[in-house]
């Protein structure tokens, strides 16, 4: 079975549908953006800015905490990144696409480079831990062999190769997340968005789920996360970013 490292390192097999590995060449220089953000605003039909003037770039291989009260635009931010909504001005490119412009087939392709966790975990409630996972690799047409190949490692990766075959309703909150997580990466995205990802958990599966996506990151893999809880930001010595009425706050990025 693959280490889970080396999967994210390693192409699949030429008759596996892929556009995995692209953008996880550790040898490029960190500072060639993932992310890149020029002069992004979003305003919704009821006059709500939710961003406004947003200058951002996100290296490949970084790991940003962006906080900020609710409402700041922490989560329009990240629906921008994956285009579940669509910037009123400025321009956002993701591994080097431009995103705003993107629709149907072309989107989707896009989406399949991203892993995505969300605060409510979103699992099919009548499919098991591993059907869940597995669901990702079999609509973007893997085939059985390689779905095998890769759902053991990212199961041991976030710790629940014993709950493969329960049930969304038998697992704890943060197992559920764990799950989610282990959906987002099982087919090697080189970017993961987690949009507060810890907001319904306590704080030791907080730290949890904080510890599994260093660890993804230190596979290369780019992780942008949202959160309002400061005591876990600093806890996890990464660079944060501080929205506040959807701007960046002067001096926002730095180390916690």
């Amino acid at each position: 079975m693959l280490n889970f490292a080396a999967a994210f390192l390693k192409k699949t097999s030429p008759n596996v549908a892929e556009p995995l590995t692209r953008g996880l060449d550790c040898e490029k220089p960190e500072s060639q953006a993932i992310i890149s953000l020029r002069s992004v605003s979003k305003r919704y039909k009821n006059g709500v800015v939710g961003l406004h003037c947003i200058d951002l770039e996100v290296g490949k291989g970084d790991f940003l905490f962006i906080t900020g009260h609710s409402g700041s635009g922490k989560s329009t931010l990240l629906k921008l990144l994956y285009g579940a909504e669509r910037a009123t001005e400025g321009e956002i490119y993701v591994n080097g696409t431009e995103v705003t412009p993107l629709r149907g087939d072309a989107l989707a392709m896009l989406r399949r480079r991203i892993g995505i966790v969300f605060q409510d975990y979103k699992l099919i409630p009548n499919r098991t831990v591993a059907e869940n996972i597995a669901f990702v690799l079999m609509s973007q047409g893997y085939t059985h062999q390689e779905i095998e190949r890769r759902l053991q490692p990212a199961l041991r990766m976030v710790g629940l190769s014993h709950k493969a075959f329960c049930f969304p309703d038998q697992l704890s909150g943060g197992e559920q997340q764990r799950t989610s997580i282990a959906r987002a990466i099982v087919n090697t995205p080189p970017l993961l968005l987690a949009d507060e990802p810890t907001g319904n958990l306590d704080p030791e599966n907080s730290w949890q789920v904080i510890k599994i996506l260093k660890k993804l990151n230190s596979f290369g893999v780019t992780v942008v996360l949202t959160t309002h809880d400061h005591h876990l930001v600093k806890a996890a010595g990464c660079p944060v970013l501080h929205l506040q009425n959807g701007m960046i706050s002067t001096g926002a990025i730095g180390a916690c």
